[in-house]
């Protein structure tokens, strides 16, 4: 049987690397063909030596000769870098699945690429649905191309929604871990440092995505992803905090029933589901052990407290290029609390203030969202250079 060829894009990363086991653990089915990264050239030669891809590409051009020296005694894979490169890799021909596991905006182009070249896309980076959700969906429909979620939510909701073609969706439960300070106070959060927000108390992921979670805009861009990949209206989206992290989300139906999919937190699990579907195959690991949980708890999340989550759903009801603004400003935000150059609460702040000052458009093109982005960074910027 011909092994399934996958390109991963942000193959260093938390999804990445647990994509490339699940590629090991069943490397009679899998094959990587290709393997990116922006900036982290030593590991992406070290998983280039151990699969042997037929390509590899470091986004940030700065690094080439590093790795093309890394990589000189082996020319059977090819070195490439930029931008470019990226979208031009995930239309070669034996692909036939795209991890996009990139973080940011940046994973928005080749997304597109791959869309385009008929590739099967496992949807791991958040941010193409929630910049360019409308234009995503519609290439995916005019390529007949799938989008099978990677993110442990909407995989939970996917699974959920397996056999149950004809019947309508009545309400997304879409669970959240409530992050490190779900327990603490608006005094609180005023003083929490970066090192604090890190703790996450469930998953280990990057710092970009762990900061995302501790400001619960991580959540906001998953509901903005929920819409689009299931086809509701944000109304029939409800947030719920589940500390344990056992049950992942969960769909209610019409007639009232709800079915949920759980299982200990191993991002392993969506990854496989997302290569395999429909089928499923063995998993090394934890199994969940419902005794041993003893209870299972859901709270409403505070939408004062937590603000990044409020000005999610504000910008899912304006549509148009505000989830791009929001994005944008987050990305800008995260750095700068990553830096030590704004606090965790000047972040919904300066985002806030960022929607109220960029242009806003009610029908964007691929072009507007570019420029969008440009100027919404721009604008966070100067935000909190006034700020510091």
């Amino acid at each position: 049987m011909k092994k399934k060829q996958i390109c991963i894009l942000g193959s260093t990363g938390s999804i990445g690397t647990q994509a490339l086991e699940v590629i090991e653990e069943h490397s009679d089915l899998y094959e990587v063909y290709a393997l990116t990264a922006n900036n982290r050239v030593e590991q992406l030669a070290e998983q280039a030596r151990k699969f042997r891809p037929a390509a590899v590409v470091i986004a940030n051009e700065q690094h080439y000769d590093r790795l093309k020296a890394l990589l000189d005694d082996m020319p059977d894979v090819k070195v490439y870098a930029g931008s470019r490169a990226l979208d031009e890799i995930v239309e070669a021909d034996p692909i036939d699945m795209v991890l996009t596991a990139m973080v940011g905006f940046a994973g928005l182009s080749p997304t597109i690429h791959a869309i385009r070249a008929r590739k099967a896309i496992a949807l791991a980076n958040k941010e193409t649905l929630v910049v360019a959700g409308e234009l995503i969906c519609q290439l995916a429909r005019q390529y007949c191309v799938p989008i099978l979620p990677v993110d442990s939510e909407h995989s939970a909701i996917f699974q959920s929604l397996v056999g149950e073609d004809e019947n309508p969706i009545e309400k997304i439960l879409l669970t959240a871990s409530g992050g490190p300070f779900r327990q603490m106070t608006m005094e609180q959060l005023n003083t929490v440092t970066k090192a604090d927000a890190l703790r996450h108390p469930t998953w280990d992921m990057g710092a970009k995505i762990t900061i995302d979670s501790a400001t619960m805009m991580n959540k906001g861009f998953e509901v903005i992803e929920a819409k689009w990949l299931f086809g509701v209206d944000a109304q029939q989206i409800q947030v719920f905090v589940h500390p344990q992290s056992i049950v992942h989300s969960a769909v209610q139906f019409r007639d009232g029933a709800v079915k949920a999919q759980l299982g200990v937190p191993d991002m392993r699990l969506p990854i496989q589901y997302a290569f395999s579907f429909p089928k499923r195959l063995p998993l090394s690991g934890d199994r969940l052990d419902l005794f041993a949980a003893q209870k299972l708890e859901f709270f409403e999340p505070d939408l004062k407290k937590f603000r990044c989550l409020a000005l999610a759903f504000e910008a899912i009801s304006r549509g148009g290029n505000m989830p791009c603004i929001v994005n944008a400003a987050n990305e800008i935000v995260n750095r700068a609390f990553l830096e030590d150059r704004c606090t965790f609460l000047q972040m919904s702040e300066i985002i806030e203030e960022t929607m109220n000052r960029v242009a806003f458009d009610k029908n964007p093109t691929y072009d507007t969202y570019v420029a969008t982005d440009v100027e919404a960074r721009r604008v966070a910027t100067e935000l909190i250079n006034s700020k510091s």
